[in-house]
């Protein structure tokens, strides 16, 4: 069965066209994969891994230009000193619960070693947001073939959103959160590129919520949809930071086929917190919010040992990329949240859906002829 997004409600946001999957998928080469793991015994688990292959599979020998930024650094990216050293990665990007973030990037180097031959990602690129509301977090669920099912799965076109993959347990705003993708097609220097967008969102606080500006956390109160933290903890031991709001982050990763050097894209990932901020977060201490930008615009190989030529924008032409960013991210967070199932999970902890009927009802009220 096939999700709804928040277009199929009738909310479009900003003023650039999508492209033709709204996905992340649109930039030519990127796949994206999901392993997906719910159950509930012998314990309560809700959990996955995502993957997204930046060259479909061969970014291991043709690396991308990359940029990384750390808004606010309650979280973990693996990897990221060597992109900030180097400024490319030739791994792909797994995004997980926080605590799986060791057996995926073992896993990682397992299947590049199995598949190739040889250990492309020993520098491999894991991230994470804390699913420990819904998932019992001492399960440690997952396992290398559930890493391996994602890489192998991988695949361009739609992309699946809300509870797949690393975004299984995620909640965000105190509605069930998770993976979220959205594009954009945007001309720079009279060239046409595509920019898209993967979150996996686990961030904000109800009151926060703005859904193209409008305050429809404020609206649509605990009275209405009671919150994903309504059931007092179980375990005494979970102490005042039980609450999924309380240690709460995203992941953004952002692609475009743009030619960017690695500046470039360091302040492209930089405008990724332009989309958060406009969903209403403000990245509290507990919030890991994390940003890392890939162009897939340059040909580079791992054993060069002459001059490469390369292409670049000049800075002076990235204005609309910048848009293009802040755009897609705000709606691939509001795609996570409309694609999001209820779940109830480890210890009876339930985390809501946004209901579609009354977000669209707050729209209506608020901007009449654009809902």
């Amino acid at each position: 069965m096939t999700k709804p997004r928040l277009r199929d409600l009738g909310i479009v946001i900003g003023d650039l066209p999508a492209g033709p999957h709204n996905a992340i998928t649109d930039v030519p080469g990127i796949q994206v994969g999901h392993t997906t793991v719910v159950r509930d015994e012998p314990r309560v688990i809700r959990t996955g891994v995502t993957v997204i292959q930046p060259r479909g599979g061969t970014v291991r020998d043709q690396p991308v230009f990359a940029g990384y930024h750390a808004f606010n650094g309650c979280g973990e990216m693996t990897g990221m000193a060597f992109v900030e050293e180097f400024g490319w990665l030739s791994s792909p990007i797994a995004l997980t619960d926080t605590t799986q973030v060791g057996l995926v990037h073992d896993a990682l180097i397992q299947y590049a070693v199995e598949r190739y031959g040889k250990g492309a990602h020993y520098l491999g690129v894991v991230g994470e947001t804390w699913g420990g509301w819904l998932n019992d977090r001492n399960g440690f669920a997952l396992t290398r073939e559930d890493l391996f099912a994602a890489m192998d799965n991988a695949a361009a076109g739609p992309v699946a959103e809300g509870n797949v993959g690393g975004g299984t347990a995620m909640i965000c705003y105190d509605f069930k959160g998770g993976i979220g993708t959205s594009s954009r097609l945007v001309e720079l220097a009279g060239e046409a590129f595509t920019v898209g967008v993967l979150v996996q969102a686990n961030h904000g606080e109800r009151s926060q919520l703005r859904v193209d500006g409008v305050p429809v956390g404020r609206e649509l109160t605990e009275k209405i949809v009671p919150l994903a933290f309504a059931t007092p903890p179980t375990d005494a031991a979970e102490g005042a930071w039980s609450g999924p709001s309380q240690t709460s982050s995203i992941i953004t990763v952002i692609a475009t086929d743009a030619p960017l050097l690695p500046l470039q894209c360091k302040r492209v990932a930089r405008r990724g917190v332009m989309g958060v901020a406009r969903t209403g977060s403000v990245a509290h201490t507990g919030s890991g919010d994390l940003f890392l930008a890939f162009a897939t615009g340059n040909d580079l190989r791992v054993e060069d040992e002459q001059p490469i030529n390369l292409r670049a924008l000049p800075d002076w032409s990235l204005d609309p990329l910048f848009d293009a960013v802040a755009e897609a991210v705000e709606e691939a967070i509001l795609n996570a949240l409309v694609a999001a199932d209820d779940m109830t999970g480890f210890a009876g902890h339930r985390a809501p859906a946004l209901p579609h009927d009354a977000l669209q009802e707050v729209m209506a009220r608020y901007r009449p002829a654009r809902a």
